[in-house]
C-alpha cells in the first residue's frame, strides 16, 4: 500500500501543537508560577535549590492569609522575585519581642508562625511597633538570623504580590505540599 503524503493531517497537527503552545503559555502565565530557591532565608521550610510551583491565581479570588508562604516582586528591585512567610496584614501592628511576633498587641499562635525564634533587628522589625499601611504586608524569612526581610526593607505592596507557593517538586526527597 502506497502512504500518500496527507497536507490535512499535517497542518491539523501543526495546529494542534499551536494550541497547545498558547494553553501552556496562559496557564504559566497566570495560574501557575515555577521558582528555585536561592537562599537559606526559608530554612527548614524550603532549602537552597528547592523546585516549587506557585499558584499565581489565588490572590486575584481571596486576599492573602497570614502564615502563607508567598512569592512576590522584590520592592527594591521588582525584576526579582522573593519567597517569605505572610506575618501581618494590612492595618495591623506588628512587633518583635524576645523571639515572638505580637500582632495589634497579642502573640501570634499560629504553629507556623509561632515555631520559630524572630530576631529583633531592622528599622521595622526592633522591639518598637511599626503599623502596615493599607494595601501593603510584612513578611518574613523562617530563618530570620540569615534573612533580609521586612525588617529591613520594609512592607511588600499588594501589587507586588505573584503567588502563594504551593507544592515543592524537586529534588525528589523534598516532595511535598508547603506549610
Amino acid at each position: 500500500m502506497e502512504k500518500k503524503f496527507n497536507r490535512k493531517k499535517i497542518v491539523s497537527g501543526i495546529k494542534t501543537l499551536i494550541y497547545i503552545g498558547v494553553a501552556i503559555y496562559i496557564i504559566r502565565t497566570f495560574f501557575i508560577g515555577n521558582f528555585r530557591i536561592p537562599t537559606t532565608s526559608m530554612v527548614p521550610t524550603l532549602q537552597v535549590g528547592d523546585r516549587l510551583i506557585s499558584n499565581n491565581f489565588i490572590y486575584r479570588i481571596r486576599p492573602p492569609r497570614r502564615g502563607e508562604v508567598i512569592i512576590f516582586k522584590f520592592p527594591d528591585n521588582p525584576k526579582r522575585d522573593f519567597v517569605k512567610r505572610l506575618i501581618a496584614l494590612p492595618g495591623e501592628r506588628v512587633r518583635i519581642k524576645e523571639g515572638k511576633i505580637y500582632i495589634n498587641g497579642r502573640e501570634v499562635k499560629d504553629p507556623r508562625i509561632s515555631c520559630r525564634y524572630y530576631y529583633s533587628e531592622g528599622e521595622f522589625g526592633g522591639e518598637k511597633e511599626v503599623e502596615v499601611p493599607e494595601n501593603c504586608y510584612y513578611v518574613l524569612g523562617d530563618n530570620s538570623f540569615n534573612s533580609k526581610d521586612s525588617r529591613y526593607w520594609g512592607f511588600v505592596p499588594k501589587k507586588y504580590l505573584i503567588g502563594k507557593a504551593l507544592f515543592i517538586y524537586w529534588p525528589p526527597w523534598r516532595i511535598g505540599f508547603i506549610k
